[in-house]
């Protein structure tokens, strides 16, 4: 996968402070311990002195020694010394790895790389500081839920109880938030324009992305055109795999794109690759289920009504109920 210059930088640069964070905290850990207990302070300042003896023997390379077997030695004494202050800091209440590093990925010690190769943890921040690039170039406005009005809605549409209909769809996508998982299940939107499908979208997307998820949100007319430039040749990145990865995808307005059959391609590539993989993608459409079954192949509307969880929004424009009330 293609990760910008900009996510290895600020990846390079959240590493960075992660050692140093875990640094200063041990740091502060056995100061305290030099207050507290000066016993096991003495035996930890013991093992500082054992490793920078180990390395300046092995450095002077004595003839008549056999280095390994003593450096076996220093170990072996090491590790009994580290058992021995595991017990007495436990005997004083402290948990057994008190004076270790409290690193943030205990594979890498927040290194980036492990065994030559570029640690899990790192990948994670290079697709998340990845897909944030671009979020930012998304122009859907961000909400709470906190915004939402259900007042916005009639009580009755048709026979319909339009606005008792549209807060249990609320309260379902501020579940879904606050529930959200990898398990979680893909959502498809529906429903006329001006009913809050972009609106409940965004309050999903921002939640999860100030918990610090992954998260894709953008218009499927920007994204297509965003693809097709990279598949073309005309601009660098690889949009398509950060989609696929990231976790969770939330695709605004399915119709409003000018159709083609790279653009039908590129859909059900995104749909069923994130469908295999078991992570969940929201998309949301003004289209009925009779033009949505029109417009596109039976392979991607199978997977839109079949795998995707719907849900349908009713009432009236609330652009236009906005206006009404001078808002």
């Amino acid at each position: 996968m293609k990760y910008t210059k900009n996510a290895f930088e600020r990846a390079e640069n959240t590493l960075t402070a992660r050692r140093i964070k875990a640094k200063e905290e041990r740091a502060e850990r056995i100061s305290q311990i030099k207050f507290e207990a000066p016993e096991i302070y003495k035996m930890q300042q013991s093992l500082s002195s054992a490793g920078f003896s180990m390395i300046k023997f092995i450095g002077e390379g004595k003839k008549n020694i056999d280095v390994r077997s003593e450096v076996a030695k220093i170990r072996s004494r090491n590790l009994q010394t580290r058992e021995t202050i595991g017990r007495l800091l436990v005997s004083f209440g402290y948990p057994e790895d008190y004076l270790q590093y409290h690193f943030y990925c205990p594979v890498c010690s927040d290194s980036g790389y492990h065994d030559g190769v570029r640690c899990q943890c790192l990948d994670k921040l290079l697709a998340k500081y990845t897909t944030e690039e671009l979020n930012s170039q998304c122009s859907i406005m961000l909400h709470d839920f906190s915004e939402f009005r259900i007042d916005f809605y009639p009580a009755q549409t048709g026979n319909i109880a339009a606005r008792e209909r549209m807060s249990t769809v609320y309260n379902d996508c501020r579940a879904y938030a606050d529930n959200f998982s990898d398990s979680s299940s893909s959502l498809f939107f529906f429903g006329k324009t001006g009913l809050g499908k972009t609106f409940l979208s965004s309050c999903i997307a921002k939640q999860l992305l100030s918990e610090g998820r992954n998260v894709f949100f953008g218009s499927i007319l920007k994204l297509f055109r965003q693809i097709e430039d990279e598949r073309f040749r005309r601009r660098e990145g690889d949009t398509t795999e950060i989609i696929i990865g990231a976790e969770l995808v939330i695709l605004d307005d399915l119709g409003s794109e000018f159709q083609t059959s790279f653009t039908d391609a590129v859909l059900y590539e995104i749909i069923n690759e994130r469908l295999n993989l078991g992570r969940p993608t929201i998309i949301s459409t003004n289209l009925s289920m009779k033009e949505l079954d029109r417009k596109y192949n039976d392979r991607i509307v199978s997977r839109l009504t079949g795998c995707f969880l719907p849900i349908m929004f009713i009432g009236s424009d609330v652009r236009q109920e906005k206006r009404k009330m001078g808002i």
